[in-house]
């Protein structure tokens, strides 16, 4: 019997053949690296803003001169009107007993409107230094610069037992006179101008050429010594100079060669 040698076709198992393998997919190839964007040059710094400069003070150099208190000065001003308004009012009511209420109401607005704008200009004033120049406002506005004022005086007056002493000038830019009170004297006591407002009028004095403000620096420079030695007010030369004018008169100018001859005086 011959034997029978399976041939390669020939399959050994009863099972289907297996399917083929898929071939494997070919793998994508790799996609480029995208170059690298070039960096943004920088922006260059904002230069620096320079400071804007000090605007000037304005109200920091401008120095007071008012010899009261703002305040007190308002309270006397509404007192005064007050008064006035009674007077008025009393008046009108006696004009109109006798002639009627328009004649009364006329005679009262003809009392209270004079007296009410002299209250009113009172209680406005006020002086300041502001630079070399001297201010004063009360209805007005009136400006003296003290280093070119072509007239200087000190003025004494006298009011119900009340003597003050001031600087009068007058010059540019406005051309009217401004009086600076100094000191205010009752008896032996008073009050009078601070430290920094008499030194701050003695220096600008001593640059006026025209009407010989040195003489007059050199009286508020011995008014600060004999403050600064603490002599009593009886001693000291504001007050001295305010004694040295005659009685009974309500106001007076003491002129250059008085004033002169009595700064003469304190050095002996």
């Amino acid at each position: 019997m011959s034997e029978h040698n399976p041939g390669p076709d020939d399959s050994s198992t009863d099972g289907p053949s297996p399917e083929p393998a898929e071939p494997a997919e070919p793998a994508e190839p790799a996609q480029p690296a995208e170059p690298a964007q070039p960096a943004e040059p920088a922006q260059p710094a904002e230069p620096a803003q320079p400071a804007e400069p000090a605007q000037p003070a304005s109200d920091a150099e401008r120095l007071s001169l008012d010899m009261g208190d703002p305040a007190a000065q308002r309270k006397r001003g509404r007192s005064g009107a007050v008064g006035v308004l009674i007077v008025a009012a009393a008046a009108g009511g006696i004009v109109g007993l006798i002639f009627g209420r328009i004649p009364a109401l006329a005679v009262a607005v003809v009392i209270a409107l004079p007296l009410l704008y002299i209250v009113w200009v009172q209680a406005r004033r006020t002086v300041w230094l502001e630079g070399t120049v001297v201010s004063a406002r009360a209805a007005g506005l009136r400006r003296v610069d003290l280093a070119r004022a072509n007239r200087l005086e000190v003025v004494v007056t006298s009011v119900r037992g009340v003597r003050s002493i001031g600087l009068l000038a007058a010059g540019q830019p406005s051309g009217k006179a401004i009086t600076v009170t100094l000191a205010m004297y009752s008896g032996t006591g008073g009050r009078e101008l601070g430290i920094l407002m008499l030194r701050k009028l003695a220096d600008t004095l001593l640059n006026n050429t025209e009407a010989n403000g040195m003489v007059f620096a050199e009286l508020l420079v011995a008014q600060l010594r004999a403050e600064a030695r603490g002599d009593g007010g009886a001693d000291r030369p504001l007050y001295r100079l305010a004694s040295m004018a005659e009685q009974g008169k309500l106001a007076q100018r003491l002129t250059l060669e008085a004033v002169s001859q009595f700064v003469a005086s304190l050095d002996q």
